[in-house]
């Protein structure tokens, strides 16, 4: 019996042929029949241009239809599809592509000079294009081809997906993810979060994350619900789309923005039953203040790119600001001593670290087996990095993070590899990079500087030299520049100092 994930699709695509599947503002629509067709087409032109099940096909496309469809017919062909944040630098690419070795590469196609000079240098074999409008390379060579006959049979072992997520040391790590690991989790969300065939989902994320990619768009296909697919988030194209839609997932800054215009009423939301927020913290400022003006309590839910979602807030119930929830069906969680080996859970309501164990849990860090026992335990657990606590109603408040994890506008950034492309410029000793509280982001990634004696370096020439080798959403958005870093009397850098110390810099931002 095959468990490709593809399968459970395609019997809710079947059952929904002549419905809406995916709306575009621009009118470039899919029915569920035309996904269907569409799917076995690329999922052929992918076996065509060399890539067999197992193997990795690699994208960095801006967000359009046939993305989602790449995706469909990766998953058709069993293939393992690694989607690329689309800010990532050539330098960054050329990490992945050397590290996962796909057999595709799938880019822009104004990105296809310096994506094959990239393929070249790691030796991928193929490199294709993808553009919004349904151009590029790819749609060219999947004209004529005879569609994928069935769906390749897969195990629920079987790799589905990788999708990086930096590290500590400054590399990213692949989380392999599985057919059981991203069928189990869109099941349980469809379920939970009561989606049916009459939900049109307003989807303005990135589709090369978690949130856009397997809870959004999966937990649609499994429930047969349509998609009003925006390239981004706009204020006055999702306020437009509420008319017709009934759920919008988002970051902590949708809502932030929605809350600043005055259009944002009861009667404006009257169609829609969920809003949904997760990737960052939401501030119980936030949710009250959403709360009021329209009358919808935000669904707080918590996840990462390792587990997919971990827990949520009731659909029905109390949906406390500040917690994220209980666990998911299925899903186990444990509070343990941080300090201690032995991951014994500690008294209900101390602060302990998060530990999660469940059928979302990744399958382990590709090529990274240390890491991997490090963090995904003998038992099943998986050490989540995150500090948290279970009050006596049992919803889990995350209150903190073990490593000193930012989170700017829904996205990580691990600070120790913003830091050691600092460290690497002429006339830098050292740099500590933090995050702190933004108005629009969350956190705002800050750079604090220690110089060699004599040098001049400025503001402008750091933010200038970092902006073709690190993704956007990485680099510091200040620099400071200090005699020294505060240390502890063991060296290390205080950095909960330098948070409090710059708390307040982006305050009228």
């Amino acid at each position: 019996m095959s468990h490709n994930l593809f399968d459970t699709f395609s019997t809710r695509m079947q059952a929904r042929r002549d419905a809406d599947f995916i709306v575009t503002p621009e009118g470039r629509n899919y029915n569920y029949a035309q996904a269907l067709d569409m799917s076995a087409t690329l999922a052929a032109t992918l076996v065509a241009l060399g890539v067999r099940p197992g193997d990795r096909v690699a994208v960095q496309v801006d967000k359009s239809p046939e993305a989602i469809l790449l995706y469909l017919a990766c998953l058709r062909m069993g293939g393992v599809y690694l989607p690329l944040n689309t800010g990532y630098t050539a330098s960054e690419i050329g990490y992945f592509l050397g590290d996962a070795e796909p057999a595709l590469f799938v880019c822009r196609p104004d990105a296809l000079d310096a994506a094959n000079q990239i393929a070249a240098e790691t030796g991928c074999p193929q490199v294709v294009t993808l553009g919004t409008g349904g151009d590029g390379t790819l749609m060219d060579k999947s004209a004529g081809v005879t569609p994928f006959a069935g769906i390749e049979t897969r195990a629920d072992s079987d790799l589905a997906a990788i999708l990086y997520t930096s590290g500590t040391t400054g590399r990213s790590k692949g989380a392999m993810l599985t057919h059981g690991n991203l069928g189990s989790n869109s099941r349980t969300l469809a379920e939970v979060w009561r989606f049916t065939e009459t939900d049109r989902l307003i989807h303005a994320l990135p589709i090369f994350h978690t949130h856009g990619l397997f809870v959004a768009c999966n937990v649609v296909l499994m429930s047969g619900a349509s998609m009003y697919f925006l390239s981004r988030f706009d204020v006055d194209t999702v306020i437009d789309a509420m008319a017709d839609g009934t759920v919008l997932m988002g970051v902590p800054t949708f809502y932030t923005r929605l809350l600043q215009d005055s259009r944002l009423t009861p009667e404006l939301t009257a169609n829609m039953r969920l809003f949904t927020s997760g990737s960052a913290p939401l501030t119980a400022d936030t949710h009250k203040a959403f709360q009021q003006r329209t009358g919808h309590a935000i669904l707080e839910r918590y996840g990462m790119t390792e587990t997919n979602m971990n827990t949520s807030n009731p659909y029905d119930g109390d949906r406390i600001a500040g917690t994220v929830g209980m666990p998911l069906p299925g899903v186990e969680v444990r509070i343990t001593n941080p300090e201690a080996d032995t991951h014994e859970p500690i008294a209900q309501g101390d602060i302990g670290m998060l530990e999660v164990r469940g059928p979302n849990v990744f399958s382990g860090y590709w090529r990274l087996p240390e890491k991997t026992r490090a963090e995904l335990l003998d038992d099943g657990f998986f050490v989540t990095g995150d500090l948290a606590m279970i009050d006596e109603r049992g919803y889990i408040h995350i209150v903190g993070r073990d490593k000193d994890l930012v989170i700017s506008g829904g996205f990580n950034v691990y600070p120790k590899e913003v830091e050691q492309v600092i460290d690497e410029m002429d006339g830098v000793v050292e740099s500590a990079v933090v995050g702190v509280p933004h108005p629009d982001f969350g956190e705002g990634v800050t750079a604090v500087l220690v110089l060699q004696p004599g040098a001049k370096v400025q503001e402008a020439q750091v933010l200038s030299a970092l902006s073709d080798k690190l993704a956007k959403y990485k680099q510091p958005k200040r620099v400071f520049f200090v005699d020294s870093l505060p240390r502890n009397t063991m060296g290390k850098v205080q950095k909960n100092q330098l948070r409090d110390q710059y708390k307040d810099i982006y305050a009228d931002a």
